[in-house]
């Protein structure tokens, strides 16, 4: 089987599809796609499956060699996209010859881009999905020049879409917050305070966990809890008090407690938030 020569593997690029789902009670995080429209879109531009697994890269793009001739969609973070150092289309099928060179440049806004190949990328499945976990070690490792990544026999043809629209990447993130389960850990009207506060995303922010910094969130008390499990989503406040929000990745549990969960529509723009942007959570009620 033939597909993809990884020549430039950029910051961190890493196969993804919609993750593993189903799983959680056995300890294993969700991983897949953080901007899981815009990999649905890729896909949908190449005529796969709306899960098959693509690449997600990180800020500076990747290069790669097709060893055959393939259909290639570039969505989510806007980014230059040249085939054998010509200019090809982002957001829309691109046909790359065998032994051409497609490469995505860094990303002109936004933080991650995904390039979907007719066929996905084949890698093994690992419990159902073919995502890499970066914090557990599941799935693919992140990609490493010289490795080839194995493409999957190309869907029947059909009419594929010109164009897929996608929201931009957010100048201002809006995180709406469903309070709990651990209110009662906070000082009064630390909710309230959240959401009046302003926020910005942090640099130290990745697959993980979208950091914040900003106004502290006080405790009620002391002491830590036992650790337990988290969902996708959930507003962790560690000892420093600056909001994290879990993405994909996140670990399984944690001692510091919960304010709240960001619901899963508001994530796809938490993975196109660059640090510096600025953050506002909008309380949920009811």
């Amino acid at each position: 089987m033939s597909g993809l020569e990884v020549l430039r593997p950029g910051p961190l690029t890493t196969v993804q599809d919609l993750g593993r789902r189903g799983v959680a009670h056995l300890g294993v995080p969700r991983a897949g796609a953080l901007d899981e429209p815009a990999l649905r879109a890729a896909n949908r531009l190449t005529g796969n499956a709306p899960g098959a697994a693509a690449l997600e890269t990180t800020l500076g793009g990747v290069a790669l060699r097709a060893l055959r001739p393939l259909l290639v969609a570039v969505t989510g973070a806007p980014a230059p996209v040249r085939v054998d150092g010509r200019p090809a289309a982002w957001g829309a099928p691109v046909t790359v010859p065998a032994g051409a060179v497609v490469e995505i440049g860094p990303a002109t806004h936004g933080v991650r881009s995904y390039l979907a190949v007719a066929g996905g990328i084949a890698v093994p499945l690992v419990l159902g999905s073919r995502s890499a976990d970066v914090l557990s070690g599941l799935g693919p490792p992140p990609l490493t020049a010289g490795a080839v990544l194995p493409v999957g026999p190309e869907p029947a043809p059909g009419r594929l879409p010109d164009l897929v629209p996608l929201a931009a990447p957010p100048q201002e993130l809006v995180l709406r917050l469903r309070p709990g389960p651990r209110s009662d850990w906070f000082e009064p009207c630390a909710e309230a305070r959240l959401a009046r506060d302003r926020y910005r995303v942090a640099a130290a922010s990745n697959r993980v966990g979208l950091r914040t910094e900003g106004p502290a969130v006080g405790r009620a008390g002391t002491g830590e809890l036992p650790s337990e499990g988290m969902v996708l989503g959930a507003v962790q406040i560690p000892p420093d008090g600056q909001p994290v929000v879990f993405l994909a990745d996140h670990p399984t549990t944690g001692g510091y407690p919960v304010i709240g969960v960001v619901p899963p529509p508001d994530l796809a723009a938490a993975a196109q938030a660059r640090p510096g942007t600025p953050v506002r959570f909008v309380l949920l009620r009811g």
